[in-house]
């Protein structure tokens, strides 16, 4: 057994149930791990300078591989549901200890990371991983602890992170040979049969999820976030499509993180070092900071090169369309360092909404805020899935339900709580169509959307007129700079009135049928701000 790289002299791998191991190599530099990967046969550096990776069978998440260890600590804490899917902590250890035996023999690369750019809410972790290529992912994502820091770190969450290992699925209690298991309370999440790297992230993601809300008063957030010049933070969520990465990339604003955060007292932080974006498609013309992250330190995965050449093609789905590069925020010119903003002033929740009943911009009591928060909605345009041929509504809590050990109103009362005390304003962007549904009616420009946002941003929604819209309750305002009025209200949009009162009616319905999984544990304010649904599907 060997040790290469910079370690705590102290850290001791038999801790872990590590034993004859070939070679552990603690915390590598990128280069170095650039190199085992290329010679491993792992790994293509493509004309960029970033290096491209296959992760395998698997391109994506698994969610019904995704379990939580039901224990004394969890069993009334967490929600479970077909998310959140109870296992037992004895198959839990067994399976633990069959990886730490597939471990034998085998080089291992160990990372040292933290989360949360805030220190005062700091989680250290430690990768201990199969793949180099892992732990350059792990070294991009989290933050990087200096020097010092690695010869002193003592990690208090571990990660095994297995590709090559399955699971008996008729044994070890999985549902088959992948799977991705957290276990609160012993702070060690196991990944086994899958190279895809996002379940790495999305692991400490679920554990700051569970963490913070219950034991620190923070609001963890599956959002983008940025800061203005004048030191006004700004938040973003959205699902797959509505626009988040667009919108909350603004090379007047810096940028804090594009996808996890935490909303404490003192304001709001970064839980990664780093971005994960999506590829598909991508061009410097429509993700200038994206394309120009991708370089040397940056992993693109499960892409094809144009013929004949190093060179990414974007475009190409045959692996998957969920191609990925991960980087370090630094590769970001406008990012923020630390990763860190003030209290947010205002709130974006974004959808695409391809009906065309929502108003492209709506001011939310705080009512509707948690209502909307819960529900997480956005919809699907006909040609993006098979068997799609219209609109079709898709909900996730918070924005982020896959991601969530607790109950969806724990977050949203918290969400709450702090619009009224810090006196936050909260907006609903529909980017999705307008005068009639998708295939009828057109996408709202992007220009009037960042428009609107940039209004908001500078204050000049504070004093114009809002009316309300029938049926959603919501306040649109009725002019606002650099953007037509008449497209303001959405039903003015429509030719035939009547057509589109029939398919609010609708999509109320939609909204009430889909949180009636909620209500149960919702608040009085909650349950007030529900549309009102008259029509049935």
């Amino acid at each position: 057994m060997k040790h290469v790289g910079i370690k705590n002299p102290k850290a001791d791998l038999a801790n872990y149930g590590l034993s004859n191991f070939a070679t552990a190599y603690w915390n590598l530099p990128v280069p170095e791990l650039v190199e085992h990967t290329i010679q491993l046969g792992e790994g293509v550096l493509a004309d960029t300078g970033a290096i491209r990776i296959k992760t395998g069978k698997f391109t994506g998440r698994s969610p019904k591989d995704r379990f939580v260890v039901q224990d004394e600590l969890t069993e009334n804490t967490v929600d479970w549901n077909s998310i959140n899917m109870p296992f037992e902590p004895a198959k839990f250890d067994a399976l633990y200890n069959k990886i730490a035996a597939y471990f034998a023999d085998k080089d291992l690369f160990i990372r040292d990371a933290y989360a949360c750019a805030d220190e005062n809410y700091r989680l250290s972790l430690r990768l201990i991983a199969e793949k180099p290529w892992s732990a350059m992912f792990a070294n991009n994502m989290f933050l990087r602890p200096s020097e010092e820091e690695l010869l002193n770190a003592n990690p208090e969450w571990t990660i095994l992170c297995a590709p090559g290992f399955m699971a008996n699925p008729e044994v070890d209690g999985t549902r088959q040979e992948n799977f991705a298991i957290i276990n609160f309370s012993k702070k060690a999440i196991i990944i086994g049969g899958t190279g895809y790297t996002g379940e790495i992230k999305k692991g400490i993601f679920s554990v700051l999820n569970y963490v913070l809300p219950q034991e620190r008063n923070v609001l963890s957030m599956h959002c983008s976030a940025n800061v203005g010049q004048d030191g006004d933070t700004a938040v973003f969520f959205g699902l797959s499509g509505t626009g988040k990465t667009t919108l909350s990339a603004d090379p007047k604003r810096n940028l804090i993180g594009d996808d996890e955060h935490g909303w404490s007292e003192e304001g709001v932080f970064n839980f990664e070092g780093g971005c994960y974006a999506k590829t598909i498609d991508l061009s410097e013309e429509k993700e200038p900071q994206i394309w120009n992250a991708i370089k040397f330190g940056a992993i693109l995965e499960n892409m094809e090169f144009l013929p004949n050449t190093r060179t990414p093609d974007f475009a190409d789905t045959s692996i998957t369309q969920n191609t990925r590069v991960s980087y370090p925020i630094h590769h970001i010119d406008n990012a923020l360092e630390p990763s860190k903003g003030g209290i947010p002033q205002n709130i974006f929740f974004l959808t695409c909404d391809a009906f065309g009943v929502l108003p492209p911009l709506s001011k939310l009591t705080p009512g509707q805020a948690m209502y909307h928060f819960i529900s997480g909605y956005t919809a699907k345009v006909a040609g993006t899935e098979a068997g799609i041929d219209e609109p079709v509504s898709a909900f996730s809590a918070c924005f982020g339900a896959p991601f969530l050990p607790l109950h969806p109103t724990k977050y949203a009362e918290m969400l709450g709580e702090r619009m009224r005390k810090h006196n936050v304003n909260v907006w609903l962007v529909n980017t999705g169509w307008s005068a009639g549904p998708y295939g009828v009616g057109s996408r709202i420009a992007l220009k009037y959307t960042r428009a609107m946002i940039t209004a908001v941003l500078e204050g000049q929604l504070e004093a114009v007129d809002y009316e309300e819209m029938p049926v959603f309750g919501l306040f649109m305002p009725t002019s606002c700079p650099g953007v037509p009025a008449e497209i303001l209200n959405p039903r003015n949009t429509w030719a035939d009135k009547a057509a589109y009162d029939v398919k609010a009616q609708n999509l109320a319905n939609k909204f009430v049928n889909n949180f009636d999984k909620f209500k149960d544990q919702a608040n009085e304010e909650i349950l007030a701000a529900a549309p009102e649904a008259t029509v049935s599907l």
